[in-house]
């Protein structure tokens, strides 16, 4: 977007207000636009009277927030089939509520052993640490905590997830989520950072943000100064549709990247916004292109008020149809429902497998070849007595030492503490263990 648009936007959401504020993140939250009037005022966009009552009443159960980084990217001229104000201006049809819709249907509440945790995995937590995030997206499925007093976790809220995670050895992996975590101060995070830094077990962090999407100016170099601290840390942001990666977002990623940190993203399947084989081709190749590896594309949510977004699972089969075979495959995301009730996420692919044997499987490719793989007549597993803790077999798992030094070279090199070498027969040695026995 040139500067005249932006300074025309800038100006019609503050003014007096000039082109340099709009970079500026805390101001791009100061002015997010929170009603049907304001909407209208800064896009120009006019609607009859019958469907602004309609709106109003959609706002006031599902609240509208938009930020004028995110507002500038919709056409107003072709408003209505444009998909940045379809994933963030409501809708009428988010007031249907099926019967089959749920208010929490990933069960993340009935999974939350203290506030703020979500223990669904066995090794991993979700771990809640924002109320809030710079824009509502149409379709959350956390639509049930949208309105919710806007707020931010103090220190001993968060340090009860804290201790929960301290206390469970088995949690090697928390994702950091909200509402938005980047919506806390740079100090703020980092502090959570450390606290779970501490923790032995814990080995990878993740931080789950759509910040490179909607508000890519919050990432500064302060805040990347701050993430490059806590390493190994992955981020997941979420771009649904090619064209939300703007040159704005380039450079949020290009920061993150640079940084060392790992990128994923993370789509969800919506019904006119991106359910096209080559809108999905071409986010996944965008994606890379900014060193951002495809990682989940999401079936739609069972939540209240998402029925218009929800397409077939089939639609998505077909969509991963187009790019398994045909594009990278470090480009080809995981086809997934999040099962209703808390059962996690079930990949949902294509079908590769046609049929098998004992000794030979059927299988076809993207083209539709279909070729067998020959199994081998004999096959002897490894006798494992499930005695892993004492396991001789294979179960060495611990880092492989890059060089054992032996002898003199011991003596010499510097990556061995070794001061002396004696051997273990002499007269001296043997009086040492005399004594050790005697006493």
């Amino acid at each position: 977007m040139n500067n005249a648009k932006q300074q025309e936007i800038t100006e019609r959401i503050s003014p007096g207000a000039r082109i340099s504020n709009w970079k500026d993140w805390k101001w791009q939250l100061r002015h997010a636009i929170r009603d049907i009037f304001t909407f209208e005022k800064v896009t120009g966009i006019k609607f009859e009277p019958d469907e602004r009552e309609l709106l109003e009443r959609t706002a006031a159960k599902f609240p509208l927030c938009i930020t004028p980084y995110y507002l500038s990217l919709i056409d107003t001229d072709d408003y209505r089939n444009d998909p940045f104000f379809k994933q963030s201006f409501p809708s009428p049809m988010e007031l249907i509520v099926e019967k089959y819709d749920m208010i929490d249907p990933l069960a993340e509440d009935k999974d939350s052993p203290v506030p703020g945790i979500t223990h669904r995995y066995p090794d991993r937590v979700l771990f809640h640490i924002s109320n809030i995030c710079s824009m509502y997206c149409r379709h959350c499925t956390r639509k049930r905590k949208v309105g919710d007093v806007d707020s931010i976790p103090t220190k001993d809220e968060i340090t009860k997830g804290i201790e929960y995670i301290k206390n469970t050895p088995d949690v090697r992996d928390v994702l950091l989520s909200g509402g938005d975590p980047f919506m806390l101060s740079d100090e703020y995070l980092d502090w959570i950072l450390t606290e779970l830094r501490k923790i032995p077990h814990v080995e990878v962090i993740r931080i789950g943000t759509r910040m490179p999407v909607v508000l890519p100016y919050r990432i500064t170099d302060g805040l990347v100064e701050v993430l490059k601290k806590h390493h190994p840390l992955w981020i997941n942001t979420h771009f649904n549709h090619p064209r939300a990666i703007t040159e704005s977002s380039k450079e949020a990623l290009r920061k993150l990247a640079d940084a060392g940190i790992p990128l994923g993203n993370q789509s969800v399947l919506l019904a006119g916004v991106n359910d096209c084989p080559r809108i999905m081709k071409k986010l996944v190749h965008k994606l890379v292109q900014n060193r951002v590896r495809p990682y989940y594309l999401y079936q739609c949510d069972l939540s209240e008020g998402l029925s218009h977004f929800r397409t077939p699972v089939g639609k998505g089969i077909e969509i991963m149809e187009s790019l398994i075979g045909h594009t990278s495959g470090f480009a080809v995301p995981t086809y997934v429902i999040d099962a209703p009730g808390g059962g996690g996420k079930i990949p949902v692919m294509p079908t590769y497998l046609i049929s098998w044997s004992t000794n030979k499987v059927i299988l076809r490719n993207y083209e539709g070849v279909i070729t067998t793989y020959k199994e081998p007549d004999n096959y002897e597993p490894i006798f494992c007595d499930r005695n892993c803790k004492d396991c001789k077999l294979q179960l060495k798992l611990d880092e492989a030492e890059e060089i054992k030094a032996v002898g003199v070279e011991k003596l010499l090199c510097d990556f061995d503490d070794t001061i002396s070498l004696t051997p273990g027969n002499t007269d001296r040695i043997e009086r040492r263990t005399d004594r050790k026995y005697d006493e």
